[in-house]
């Protein structure tokens, strides 16, 4: 045992250790993705994959990590890893990544010739193959369109990147620059947080460390199984439908769930949910647990540690053959809508057994993907990624906010002088849609508004969006936020695109405006004449 001046004293160092980790990370990006969006994380863990410490950028990591971690040592027993090596993976199905795109890069900590944890980091990558630029076909029908695969894989030997790899990784990329410099990126961070984890270890000892540790993750554990047995015993449930896979386009997808709850135990069962999607609205089980694990730390009203103290206090039940547990070689590129549904739908029957404040549907998450006709030797990126959200949810405590990003996706919007700097593209309007979000007590965050207009012939824009059918839920009497549209040519002769399309071509001089859904409200209220608002 460690005391707990020590065990806090450990666990602030390593979280500032990840941090660090983080910090170099974003500013080595070649990438935008990673440069000015953030769609990245970083962790220490344990040499068995437990997650010791993880600086929150994207909640739904955390049950990334332990998973790759873990298939890792499938395919690599400890005695066949050694100091300088590094490990990638980015398989959805033999691995843990979200999307092939998220690509993790594990590095182990050896402590006195003995593998004694891990550093890893996930991060977005601009292009790896696939049928359009930026790999994410929101019309997928299966991974194999989605981009190169590596299921774990040691790709780095006494620090030195394999040549045969880095090979087939530059032949797959539209951006093979871009996907280096980032892979390169994540090797430098993770070789950081190795030294820094050393240095701990020669000023306090390894089996102190293990110890403090060991016991963080038990007290984090304990501390919500505290919080559990506050909340009310039963069963209830919460749903929540996604406008349609990208296939088949207007088809509803519900997910459903029903939280068991029991003292200190409590289980998400998502099997009503409904069969896997012919298009990429699939996720793996590992991110419906994080997913959970968010809802559930959300929901607790105190701060703690996140650590892998948090999956092992929530258990989570999926069926083989559902949307949330889809059959390889189902696609899954456009998975955050789904996440989001998850965390909504949870919140919904979770806030039935709890205290918490009310929250209503935010706009979830959409991206923009611009692909550029590249000439031989021209140094300008091929590939523009920008992620956005829109209007978040008002709570029955608070407004909800414009131009943020809502539960899981904790991204950054890439600011006009970036993208006008970098790619043929001018942004002519970003506004904010005054009053568009969903009226209550407490009103729902308004949309915004982005306009671009080509400077380039052959551009092709694909879009992975959401709520353009099914708008962001109110509740408690709020009125629902308004949904998203996509228009091609918005000032003369608009076309309205549905939410997620491929490769559609824009010209020089020709635009595309995306206009986000807003936040649902909450509470009902009534307008005076003079706009004043009163409880109804």
């Amino acid at each position: 045992m460690v005391d707990s001046i020590t065990e806090e004293i450990l666990n602030a160092s390593l979280a500032g250790v990840v941090k660090q980790m983080q910090e170099a990370l974003f500013r080595t990006g070649f990438s935008t993705i990673i440069r000015e969006s953030h769609d990245a994380s970083c962790a220490i863990l344990t040499a068995e994959g437990d997650v010791a410490a993880q600086y929150i950028v994207l909640p739904l990591h955390l049950g990334v990590f332990p998973v790759s971690i873990k298939a890792v040592l499938e395919g690599y027993p400890p005695h066949t890893i050694s100091d300088g090596d590094a490990f990638l993976v980015n398989h959805p199905y033999i691995g843990g990544s979200p999307h092939a795109p998220d690509m993790c890069v594990i590095i182990p900590v050896f402590v006195e010739n003995e593998l004694s944890y891990f550093t890893a980091s996930i991060a977005h990558k601009s292009d790896i193959g696939g049928s359009v630029p930026g790999s994410c076909s929101g019309k997928a029908t299966d991974i194999f369109s989605e981009g190169m695969h590596f299921p774990p894989i040691r790709f780095v030997t006494q620090r030195n990147i394999s040549p045969e790899v880095e090979t087939i990784i530059r032949a797959n990329s539209r951006s093979p620059d871009l996907v280096m410099g980032d892979i390169r990126g994540q090797l430098g961070c993770g070789w950081l947080g190795l030294e820094r984890i050393r240095e701990l270890v020669e000023k306090y000892g390894r089996q102190t460390i293990h110890q403090a540790i060991v016991q963080r993750i038990a007290n984090v554990e304990q501390t919500i199984r505290r919080e559990y047995v506050r909340w009310k015993d039963g069963c209830v449930s919460g749903d929540r439908l996604l406008d349609d896979d990208g296939v088949r386009v207007g088809e509803p997808i519900q997910i459903a769930v029903t939280v068991h709850k029991n003292n200190d135990h409590i289980l998400f069962d998502f099997s009503e949910s409904d069969d896997q999607a012919v298009g990429p609205a699939n996720i793996r089980p590992s991110l419906v647990k994080a997913a959970c694990g968010y809802v559930v730390v959300s929901s607790l009203g105190k701060d703690v540690t996140t650590n892998q103290g948090v999956l092992n206090s929530i258990e989570i039940k999926t069926r083989p053959g559902s949307i949330l547990e889809p059959d390889l070689p189902a696609p899954m590129n456009t998975y955050n809508p789904t996440v989001h549904a998850v965390i909504n739908a949870s919140f919904d029957a979770l806030g039935q057994l709890t205290e918490m404040v009310q929250r209503a549907d935010g706009s979830d998450s959409r991206s923009l993907i611009f692909g550029f006709p590249k000439k031989v030797n021209e140094v300008r990126p091929s590939i523009s990624y920008e992620i956005f959200a829109g209007g978040s949810g008002a709570s029955s405590a608070n407004q909800g906010s414009c131009g943020c990003h809502v539960n899981q996706t904790n991204g950054r919007i890439t600011p006009i002088e970036i993208l006008e700097t970098e790619y043929p593209l001018r942004v002519t309007e970003f506004s904010v849609l005054k009053n568009t979000g969903g009226r209550g007590l407490f009103s729902g965050g308004d949309a915004f508004r982005r306009v671009y207009q080509s400077l380039a012939d052959g551009i092709l824009l694909s879009i992975r969006s959401s709520r353009h059918q099914i708008p962001p839920r109110g509740v408690v009497g709020g009125a629902d936020g308004k949904p998203g549209r996509a228009i091609l040519n918005p000032d003369s002769d608009p076309k309205v695109l549905s939410s997620r399309e491929v490769n559609i071509p824009i010209n020089f001089g020709e635009s595309f405006a995306l206009e986000t859904p807003s936040g649902g409200g909450c509470g009902e209220s009534s307008e005076s004449i003079d706009g004043t608002k009163s409880v109804a």
